[in-house]
């Protein structure tokens, strides 16, 4: 399954052009995307039975056997979820690819998806206002599915755990090359920003408290920039191997925090969880909750990655450093406006 093949192209091209094909020449491009595997855009010319020739454009994504740390079944997941039914769960403005074609290779342990090539607008291009409506549309999203609890989500059983977000901050916890480092005194990174992760280290038990009174919902869990894709209003979310069972606001976190737009993040955390929050309750009333804890998150998800990304890349490069600082930032600002209403 490792190289595309021109008889299988043909059948994925009559479903989506809903048309014989009779024959295909193409080209493949690599795109950037998948943990081990192979992302490509095909394109080419389609020729029906009739002589018609059809321009195209298909991406076809093969996946191979891995294993995620707690998670180790995500190298199938997006397979096991085109198989099912739960594409009915989106709708026009939040949706993922259209699915063409699936196979698995039981003997190699891979899979191969055909998908709908999206375009539009993604990365560090999304504006603030995209931001916003991305995560309006991904709070009503959740909102619905928690609201109405369908059977086709209940019942699928290759999701991640609920306690994926914990296991993921213990472990990086436990690394010492990270945990040490923000403790020594060679440390390069500022000691404002090595104390914020120690408290967050001292109160993670009570935290932990605070965000499992949040209610659960379906997560993508790489809710990050670079798999949002933004077009005529309408939101696109590609790279669905992490998705679980998760806590309110998660996905937040990653929107945020992930590999972000550093000069805007502050503005973007202020924006985006009312916006989420407003999108939610459309469905489901959430007024009584007063601690989102999508902060904790943020530091919960990131803040030892950020460290590790540091020292990969030497103390020559501060962006990580920023990135921490903007983290920071978030807090003091909220302090501050709390401190004016209670005054």
């Amino acid at each position: 399954m490792s190289e595309i093949k021109a008889e299988t192209l043909k059948e994925v091209l009559s479903k989506m052009l809903r048309t014989n094909i009779f024959s295909v020449e193409f080209q493949t491009k690599h795109l950037h995307g998948g943990t081990v595997g192979k992302v490509q855009l095909v394109t080419g010319n389609a020729e029906t039975t009739n002589g018609e020739k059809l321009p195209f454009k298909i991406v076809s994504k093969m996946q191979k056997k891995w294993e995620r740390y707690g998670d180790p079944d995500s190298w199938r997941r997006e397979y096991d979820l085109y198989k099912s039914n739960i594409g009915a769960l989106f709708s026009e403005s939040f949706r993922w690819p259209e699915c063409y074609h699936v196979e698995m290779n039981e003997e190699e342990n891979e899979t191969q998806i055909w998908m709908e090539y999206i375009e539009g607008i993604s990365g560090l291009d999304l504006t603030g206002e995209m931001y916003e409506c991305v995560a309006e549309e991904l709070g009503r999203f959740q909102g619905k599915l928690y609201a109405e609890q369908p059977a086709s989500l209940q019942n699928l059983t290759n999701l991640s755990k609920v306690e994926y977000m914990k296991d993921f901050y213990l472990n990086y916890r436990s690394w010492k090359r990270v945990y040490d480092y923000i403790r020594s005194d060679d440390c390069g990174i500022p000691k404002h920003l090595c104390e914020m992760l120690i408290n967050i280290d001292e109160s993670a038990d009570e935290i932990f408290n605070r965000i499992e009174k949040l209610p659960i919902v379906l997560c993508h869990r790489d809710f990050w920039v670079t798999n949002i894709f933004h077009s005529d209003g309408k939101t696109i979310l590609i790279d669905w191997d992490t998705t679980g069972w998760g806590y309110l606001g998660e996905d937040l976190a990653s929107l945020i925090a992930d590999e972000a737009d550093v000069e805007h993040m502050v503005e973007y955390y202020h924006r985006c969880i009312p916006a989420y929050y407003k999108g939610f309750s459309e469905y489901a009333d959430i007024s009584h909750i007063t601690d989102n804890c999508v902060y904790e998150m943020i530091l919960l998800l990131f803040g030892y990655r950020l460290v590790e990304w540091y020292l990969n890349e030497g103390a020559g490069s501060n962006l990580h450093i920023q990135t921490l600082q903007k983290v920071y930032e978030m807090q003091k600002r909220e302090n501050l406006s709390k401190s004016r209403r209670y005054n």
